[in-house]
């Protein structure tokens, strides 16, 4: 592990404001939060501030906010967020090391995925996949770079990266997941709203609703619970009677 836990420099809440006003984060700004695995999944609908905390966790540990590999000079031109800019990660010895140039890792953020892609495999980087972006699918895309460029130590962070992907590639994404965490230094931490990540096996589940955030076990989910109603019984879904 790398990262024990998230807390946020209190004066650097802005009350009333986003994303203070989102309530998991609000939560995580008065109490913080404790992460206990070397795979951390963040669940929950859209809004409940995953992907915003996901951001933050990559702006605190030195990983470009566009995405992309670690290890390369910060060379993001947007202004921190303001979780971003209050946050503090608790860090392993380990994780100590890790900082700037040596922030070692990967961040997969939805919505620059595609033209970090492009760039990376345009330029011919290492580790992107031997064709570039725009000749494969934006699955295949995603899979070239999770295959060439998760391994070794360092933070992976990954936003719904399970989108482009069917059934059998989010599987084999998630085995790349597991052999990656099982390495020494090594974390992953996934925002996402699938149950079908939040399988993976030893994962810590962190679920963030309207009511804040609480470690939950999968059968616990709310979407899980969701999934196997509709998976049952679709029609009823459909049903206007």
């Amino acid at each position: 592990m790398l990262i024990e836990g998230v807390q946020v420099k209190p004066a650097l809440v802005e009350e009333g404001v986003w994303p203070w006003t989102v309530p998991a984060v609000a939560e995580i700004a008065a109490h913080g939060v404790r992460l206990n695995s070397s795979i951390v999944v963040l669940m929950g609908a859209n809004g409940s501030g995953k992907s915003t905390l996901l951001e933050a966790i990559a702006e605190g540990y030195g990983l470009d906010v566009r995405g992309g590999h670690g290890g390369r000079k910060y060379a993001s031109t947007l202004e921190r967020s303001p979780l971003g800019e209050a946050i503090m990660l608790d860090r392993t010895s380990v994780g100590s090391g890790m900082t700037r140039r040596n922030a070692k890792g990967f961040y997969l953020r939805a919505e620059t995925a595609f033209g970090m892609l492009e760039y990376m495999t345009g330029a011919g980087m290492p580790g992107y996949g031997d064709k570039p972006s725009w000749e494969v699918s934006h699955g295949e895309s995603y899979l070239q770079a999770i295959l060439g460029r998760f391994s070794g130590p360092g933070l992976y962070l990954l936003d719904e990266a399970e989108g482009p992907l069917s059934f059998e590639s989010t599987l084999q994404l998630l085995y790349r997941l597991q052999d990656v965490a099982a390495e020494r230094a090594t974390q992953v931490i996934y925002a996402t709203h699938s149950p079908m990540v939040a399988a993976l096996p030893g994962a810590q589940i962190l679920e963030m609703t309207e009511h804040g955030v609480a470690e939950r076990k999968w059968a616990e989910l709310e979407s899980v619970a969701l999934w196997k109603r509709f998976l049952g019984r679709p029609d009823r879904f459909f049903d206007a009677t």
